[in-house]
Parts: structure tokens; C-alpha cells; sequence
């Protein structure tokens, strides 16, 4: 083990001597030593040095780190897979201790109406697995601040903000303890999602380019509230409420104080259904003007109370007698009745009131939603750019660091100057160290082979780690050799791309023969249902299936056959459905006329074809690589999740801290029916509230329970009852959460999301065909990642600014 101290001296010293000046006793450089132990070692040095910065700049890290003989061996450790995946592992494994802590999720439903008790875990257990966790993170941040050094480690506020987090949820947890864990709020809980954020390096740039748009989105944020609050006192003037007319009576419920007001005028801002009221029967016969009586019926699921208090079951079906007709066709009409927009009570008093509503949602809704849209892309529109240009810089400045090391190896006891260039033998050594796969590093050595020159120059050093940027696909194993003509004949016509079109059409075919029996047999009972001739074209297809696969290997050959993911998809799903449809002939014999779908065993007839159906549908999706524009599609589709992660990471992040303030707040507020004066039963509920639509399983009972709630007012349909309820039960400060909730999701989350789409799409739509001219010749053996892509659109770092970042790395200090 080299000494510690070796990093006091420069890496490259400006002499070439090793005069004591430079090079203080015991302390070895790459150029102070020519012969001995000591220059073995610090050749070594150098070697694990340049293998470290190439590294780096395959992963796009920073190089500015300790680089010490024994602060490279810690380096490369705590940057192997093994370290990697267990810091990922206790990333995820504390996060996930949410669902079991109290209050658990560990029960079949989250209704409150048939919610068991859930199983608590015994204090001290989740505890103990939150310690290891925690002591992970001690080990991490410990060995993070040595790396980059105290004087790095005082100016990175993710690393101080690691520690203070870290000191915080120690002493949040020794609390829990010392109450038997019976503490009203867990703090350290809100901070977990710290852990998964400081772990990644692009939801940290996202998270800069969020504060970077606020005062752009706050400006627009503030026209909104400026918009919605001058609505508020138009709409509170203009219907202030008549107590003799029932329609003002409706309006009054709409605009009877501020706070309603402001709530009704902000749903309608997202196109929303508006806060429902219970109507009384009169209202129908106002809406839909009918005589004599009539009765119809409607799934027993539907609501009674949306349609009238008289009705009765017949044989499990609701029979609703109404006091006036409802012709045929208006019970479509009777159920929208029933669920007035909150313009309608106002627009049947006078048709100009409309004028207001539309004014409203047309400034709002159109104008301004949209215009902080396009704010938000704007703001982001070169982020894809400028993480990329950062990323490049990183992955230059790796590399020309690697150089600087090598290069000065090279000139050691040669008369070349300094920085001439690098022996191919060293980079060939410090290349089989590097952690890389094979595949690449066969492709960089052959472009090393095929230069002519002894020296590799800095450009020339350059180039060779191009093939980083580049996804190598192994070519395609030769075919097999058949010497009979007729056998060369069948091997061209099965490997021809013609082929493929012919399974894709046989797919079709079976995905329409399967819609077919859907639609005619959609009101046919399973046990009434007759599969024969489904049975027969089933065992067509499966063999056709089977019969293609075969002729594709004998075509292409076994290695041929298996290179192709589409054609290991395609593989699979025949075997499976092969073993469904011998399964099937079995246990039910073959299909013959009254094939009746008899239940023998853990799965009946019909459930058996439901599963192969399912699989032939999926089997349907070849046909994408088939078409060109879908082709396409698919494939960027493919690309922003593999380059998005960041932003459903920040997703993530955001879902569990409201999640866990509202567990803080709401638990147990939302009670089951009979349990409190305020959960009425189904029957008595108003239409179109919280209780009469049984969302009884929205609550924030338990972490589970919250994420879904906060799903389904992220999609903002009905967001309205959510309101309404928790205003009821919680107290009218709630609104504020979900008010909030909506603006960091549904606004601000979405529209960023949605511009990133955009500007990834658009961006990789135009360059399709320039894809070529940036491959050469490797088109045909290589896919060109998104940095490569993009690359005609970066800026390459100058000289100049290589030089000037590494002559101010702080444990790295080279020549002036």
C-alpha cells in the first residue's frame, strides 16, 4: 500500500527530475523515480489512476476525488456493483418500510367497511431493519466525504445535507425508542426520500431546473390567482341568491361564501365535474318534462338515489318506478340531470349567465393553463441539452485526464516533450482493467490495431472512446449450409422478410377471429357458451405458430433464431400457448360440437382461453417492428423511459411525502356508514357525493391507501368529492392539501413531464434520418445511444477549458 501522503505531491510536476523542491522524502511521483521498487509502484500508481478517470468518464462521474493509491482502491470499491446494488437495495428496502411500519398496509382491502385489523409489527423490529438502513448511510456518506476530501466536502450542500438528514432521523429514531415507539410523528419518515434523491445525479439536475422555472411558473401562478379570485367576487355578485327560487337556492350553494366559491370556480379551472347537490325528485320533471307513468330498470349496481327514492328489487335486478315517464333513450339524459355542471342552475334562470361561465373557462382553462405549458417547456427545453453538454464535458475531461497520466509515463527517460503521447501498450493495460464490457472493449482495440504511428496522440486517445457512445450488437451467426437446392430454396423463402409479413397477417387474423367471439358471445354465459369452432381455429393458429418457429430455425439456424429479441418473444409465447393448448386436449378432449367449458381442476375451459387469448394478443405486438412510423414510435417511446427515470424518481419523491402528511393528518378521519353522524348511508348520501359513489376505500388509513388516493386526485376526474368529503370530515383547512396536491402533480409535474416529451420526441423524430451520416459504416452493427444522438447539437469543450478545469482539480494538480 502506497503512502497516504503521496497525494500531497503533484500528479505531473512541472520537473522531471524529482528535485527534493517537488518532491518531499518518501513521497514517490510518476516522473521523480526511474529505477526500483518505488518506480514499479508508482507506474502502478499511474496505471490504476488513468484506469479510474476512464471510468468516470464512462459513467459520466466527476473526477474531482482523492487519487492516492489507497483512495483508488477505496474508490473503485465503493463504485463496483456489489457496493452499488447494496446502497440500492437499502435505498429501496427503507423506503418500502412504509407499507409495514404503523399503520400497516398489510390487509386485503382498504375499505373501511370491511378493512380488518391490520397487522402491526412489534416495536422494535421495523426499527432494527431501519437502523441497519441507516448505518448503510453512515458508511456511505462517510466514505463519500474521504473521497472528495474536507475541503469538497464543505462546499457540496447534497453531501451536507446528507449528514444533517442523516443526524436528524438518528435522533428521530433514538426518540421512537425511548417512547416505545408510541411518538405521535415520525420526522425521519418525510426525510427517506432524501436518500433516493442524493443517490441520483439526474434528479438532482432536475430538481435545479424545477428552481430554476419557479419565478416563471410563480408569475403565471400568479395571474391564475388574480384570475380565479376576480371570478370569485364576479360570480359572488351575480348570483347572490333568491329564497323564494328554488334555481337561486341552486346557484346559493355554488357561491354562498368565499371559500365555496373560490373551490367551485377552481375545479371548474380543470375541466372537472363540479360539486354535485342532492336533488329532489321536482328537479327531474324540471329537466326532463314528461307525462304518465313509466317504469324501466337498471343494473342493480347503479345508484338509486340518482334516479328516485320509489324502487324495488325484482329477481336482482332495481326496477325504478318515477312519478312522471322517462321515454326510451333518456336515461342517459336522467343521469346527467342528475349531476349538474356548475354553470347549469344559472344558465336555467338566464341564458346569459352563460356568458360568464364560458369567459371564465375560456381565459383560464385555455389561455393560462395552456400558457404556463408553455412556459414550463420553454424553461425546459434545453434541459435535455445542457445535461447532455454537462455529460460530455465530464466524459472529455475524464479522458483527457487518463491522457495527461498516461503521457507522462511515456516520457519518463525519452527525449520526447511532455503530453506527446501514449504508449498503445499502457493504454492496452489500463484497458483491461477498466470495467467495461467485452463487447466494447473488442471494438476499441480493433480501432487501435488499424492506426499506424507509435504514439497515441490526445485526438487519436480521444476517438478510440467514441465506441462508448455506441450499443454494440453482436452480428448475426451465418446461416446454415444446405447443399440440396431444394433446402437452400425453403432456407431463402423462410428467412425471407416476406416471412414475417405472413406471420403477422396469420396474427391478425387470429386477434379478429378472437374479437369476433368476444362480440358474440358477450351475452352468453360462460356455462352456455359452445367453444368448438373457437377451439378448432385456436389449434390452427397454435400450430401455425409452431410450424413457423421451427422453419425460422431451420432458416436462420438455432443462433440465428435466438440473436433476435422479437424472435425469442415470438418463441416463447408459442411455447406457452402450446403447453395451454395440450393442457386443454387433456383434461377436455378435442373440440367437438357442445364443447362445453366444464370446470375440472384449478382452471375451467374458459379460463384457459381467456389466458390464451391474452397471449395471442400479446403475441399480436410483433407487427410493431413491421411498420416503419410505428417502428419509430416504439422505440423513442423505449428511449425516454431507459432516459426518464429522473423524473418518475422526482414522482416518486413527491407521492411519498404527501402520502406520509397525509397519513399525519387524515388518518382515520374517513369512517365507515353508522360509525358517525357524518358518514351517512348509501341510500341517504346526496348523489354524487363521497358516499353515495362508495369511494370508501380513498382514505389515508394506511401508506398504501394514500398513494392511491393521491392517484386518483392527480387525475383530477371527480377531484371534486374528495374535497367535499374531507371538508366534511377533516375540516375545511384541508382543501388546502389537496389544492396543493393538484398544483405540484397535475400542473406542474404533468406539464413538465409532457414538455420533456416533447423535447425528447421531437428531437430524436427530425434526427431519424440523420442517424446514418453519425454511424458510418457501424449502422449496421450498432444502436446509437441518446448522447450520440444529440451529439451534432452539443458543443465540444475547448482545449482551453479542459485545461482550466483540470488545473484547478483539487487533489489532481498538473502543470500551468
Amino acid at each position: 500500500m502506497a503512502d497516504p501522503r503521496e497525494e500531497s505531491e503533484p500528479l505531473l510536476s512541472r520537473t522531471r527530475g524529482g528535485s527534493a523542491r517537488h518532491s518531499p522524502a518518501g513521497v514517490p511521483s510518476c516522473h521523480s523515480i526511474q529505477v526500483g521498487p518505488g518506480a514499479v509502484a508508482r507506474r502502478d500508481l499511474c496505471l490504476d489512476q488513468a484506469v479510474v478517470f476512464i471510468e468516470d468518464a464512462i459513467q459520466y462521474r466527476s473526477i474531482n476525488h482523492r487519487v492516492d493509491a489507497r483512495s483508488l482502491w477505496l474508490y473503485r470499491r465503493y463504485y463496483s456493483s456489489t457496493s452499488q446494488w447494496t446502497l440500492s437495495f437499502t435505498i429501496f428496502l427503507i423506503l418500502a418500510l412504509a407499507f409495514i411500519e404503523t399503520p400497516s398496509s398489510l390487509t386485503s382491502t382498504s375499505d373501511v367497511r370491511y378493512r380488518p385489523a391490520p397487522w402491526e409489527p412489534p416495536c422494535g423490529l421495523t426499527e432494527g431493519v431501519e437502523a441497519l438502513c441507516l448505518l448503510v448511510f453512515v458508511a456511505d456518506v462517510s466514505v463519500k466525504s474521504y473521497l472528495v476530501g474536507w475541503a469538497q466536502f464543505r462546499k457540496n450542500p447534497w453531501l451536507l445535507a446528507y449528514l444533517v438528514v442523516l443526524l436528524v432521523s438518528l435522533v428521530d429514531w433514538t426518540v421512537s425508542l425511548s417512547l416505545i415507539c408510541q411518538e405521535p410523528v415520525r420526522v425521519r419518515r418525510l426525510l427517506r426520500p432524501f436518500f433516493l434523491m442524493q443517490n441520483s445525479s439526474m434528479m438532482k439536475k432536475t430538481l435545479k431546473c424545477i428552481r430554476w422555472s419557479l419565478p416563471e411558473m410563480a408569475s403565471v401562478g400568479l395571474l391564475l390567482a388574480a384570475h380565479l379570485c376576480l371570478f370569485t367576487m364576479l360570480g359572488m355578485l351575480l348570483f347572490p341568491g333568491e329564497k323564494d327560487d328554488r334555481r337561486d337556492r341552486q346557484r346559493l350553494t355554488y357561491f354562498r361564501n368565499l371559500p365555496e366559491a373560490l373551490t367551485s370556480l377552481l375545479v371548474l379551472l380543470t375541466t372537472a365535474n363540479n360539486p354535485d347537490v342532492s336533488l329532489p325528485s321536482p328537479t327531474f320533471s324540471r329537466f326532463l318534462p314528461f307525462s304518465s307513468q313509466f317504469s324501466f330498470s337498471v343494473p342493480f349496481s347503479s345508484s338509486p338515489c340518482c334516479l328516485c327514492p320509489e324502487k324495488l328489487e325484482v329477481d336482482g335486478v332495481l326496477c325504478v318506478v318515477m312519478d312522471q315517464a322517462v321515454p326510451s333513450g333518456a336515461l342517459g339524459g336522467l343521469l346527467l340531470a342528475a349531476q349538474p355542471w356548475v354553470m347549469i342552475p344559472a344558465y336555467s334562470k338566464n341564458r346569459l349567465y352563460a356568458i360568464f361561465f364560458i369567459a371564465f373557462t375560456l381565459i383560464g382553462s385555455l389561455f393560462l393553463m395552456n400558457l404556463l405549458t408553455a412556459i414550463i417547456y420553454n424553461q425546459f427545453r434545453g434541459y435535455l441539452m445542457k445535461s447532455l453538454q454537462t455529460s460530455l464535458l465530464r466524459r472529455r475531461l475524464g479522458i483527457r485526464a487518463a491522457y495527461k497520466v498516461l503521457s507522462s509515463m511515456t516520457a519518463e527517460g525519452e527525449a520526447h516533450p511532455e503530453g506527446v503521447g501514449v504508449k498503445p501498450q499502457d493504454f492496452l493495460q489500463v484497458l483491461q482493467k477498466v470495467q467495461l464490457d467485452s463487447d466494447h472493449k473488442q471494438a476499441i482495440t480493433e480501432k487501435l490495431h488499424s492506426r499506424s504511428g507509435d504514439l497515441l496522440s490526445a485526438d487519436e486517445f480521444q476517438k478510440l472512446f467514441d465506441e462508448f457512445d455506441k450499443r454494440v450488437i453482436k452480428e448475426h451467426p451465418p446461416r446454415p449450409e444446405y447443399r440440396s437446392p431444394f433446402l437452400q430454396s425453403a432456407q431463402f423463402l423462410f428467412g425471407h422478410h416476406y416471412f414475417d409479413y405472413l406471420g403477422n397477417l396469420m396474427a391478425l387474423g387470429n386477434l379478429v377471429t378472437i374479437c369476433v367471439f368476444l362480440v358474440l358471445d358477450a351475452h352468453v354465459l360462460p356455462k352456455d357458451r359452445d367453444d368448438f369452432v373457437l377451439g378448432i381455429l385456436s389449434c390452427v393458429f397454435i400450430l401455425y405458430y409452431l410450424l413457423e418457429m421451427l422453419l425460422k430455425v431451420f432458416a436462420l439456424g438455432l443462433r440465428g433464431y435466438m440473436v433476435s429479441s422479437s424472435n425469442v418473444f415470438d418463441g416463447l409465447l408459442t411455447a406457452v400457448l402450446l403447453v395451454l393448448e395440450i393442457s386443454t386436449l387433456a383434461v377436455y378432449r378435442f373440440p367437438h360440437p357442445g364443447w362445453k367449458p366444464e370446470a375440472l381442476g384449478l382452471l375451467s375451459l374458459w379460463d384457459v382461453t381467456r389466458l390464451v387469448n391474452m397471449l395471442v394478443a400479446f403475441r399480436f405486438l410483433r407487427i410493431i417492428r413491421s411498420v416503419e412510423l410505428m417502428a419509430v414510435v416504439a422505440s423513442t417511446i423505449l428511449d425516454l423511459i431507459r432516459n426518464m427515470r429522473a423524473f418518475g424518481g422526482i414522482l416518486a419523491v413527491v407521492y411519498y411525502v404527501f402520502a406520509i402528511i397525509g397519513i399525519i393528518l387524515f388518518r382515520g378521519v374517513i369512517v365507515a356508514p353508522g360509525n358517525s353522524s357524518l358518514a351517512p348511508d348509501n341510500g341517504s348520501a346526496p348523489c354524487g357525493s363521497f358516499e353515495q359513489l362508495e369511494y370508501w376505500t380513498n382514505n389515508f388509513d394506511d401508506f398504501a391507501a394514500a398513494l392511491v388516493t393521491l392517484w386518483d386526485v392527480m387525475i383530477v376526474n371527480n377531484w371534486q368529492v374528495f374535497l367535499d368529503a374531507f371538508r366534511r370530515y377533516a375540516g375545511p383547512w384541508s382543501k388546502i392539501y389537496f389544492v396543493l396536491w393538484w398544483l405540484v402533480s397535475s400542473v406542474i409535474w404533468v406539464n413538465l413531464f409532457l414538455a420533456l416529451i416533447l423535447e425528447n420526441f421531437l428531437h430524436k423524430w427530425d434526427r431519424r434520418s440523420h442517424l446514418q451520416s453519425l454511424t458510418g459504416d457501424l449502422g449496421a452493427t450498432s444502436e446509437v445511444t441518446v448522447e450520440l444522438l444529440f451529439r451534432d447539437v452539443l458543443q465540444e469543450p475547448t482545449e482551453e477549458e479542459l485545461a482550466e478545469k483540470l488545473s484547478h482539480h483539487p487533489h489532481l494538480q498538473l502543470c500551468r
